[in-house]
């Protein structure tokens, strides 16, 4: 009993301590410096997952995961939000895209590491990365529909 709370105030806490950063983000009002903010918050989420994963702390993990997410979500709405057209303006639309690119690299990784049984909760992770991955690289090379 006493280590299954234990467990969950240190899942609580690790998931304050993610939100606060996104938070930090999404708090800047600079949009292309928020989706750099996030970007970054989705790498260090990532690498928390990894560590955790190899604790067997698979609650923290599945936390570590949604943050993931909700960090590449953010970097995205918020260059869409800039109302900037990629070609034109492609620093920070380039920078997202090179880190989305990575970000699929390394999670294929990890996928690869994992046990058979616990590979099903990167899938969807994968998968919406590489969509936000495509659509900045399509508006890198075809600029903003009109």
């Amino acid at each position: 009993m006493r280590t299954t709370r234990l467990t969950f105030a240190l899942l609580l806490a690790v998931t304050a301590a993610l939100q606060a950063d996104l938070k930090k983000a999404m708090a800047e009002p600079d949009l292309e410096k928020r989706s750099k903010l996030a970007l970054d918050n989705a790498f260090a989420a990532y690498q928390g997952a990894r560590d955790l994963y190899q604790k067997g702390e698979m609650e923290q993990v599945r936390a570590y995961i949604d943050e993931i997410g909700q960090s590449v979500d953010l970097a995205y709405q918020s260059l869409n939000a800039t109302g900037k057209n990629p070609r034109r303006s492609p620093k920070y639309f380039k920078n997202a895209e090179l880190s989305t690119r990575e970000l699929v690299r390394r999670l294929a990784g990890f996928q690869e590491q994992m046990s058979y049984d616990d590979r099903h909760l990167l899938d969807a992770l994968k998968e919406r990365v590489q969509q936000v991955h495509d659509e900045l690289l399509l508006g890198l090379m075809e600029g903003k529909k009109k």
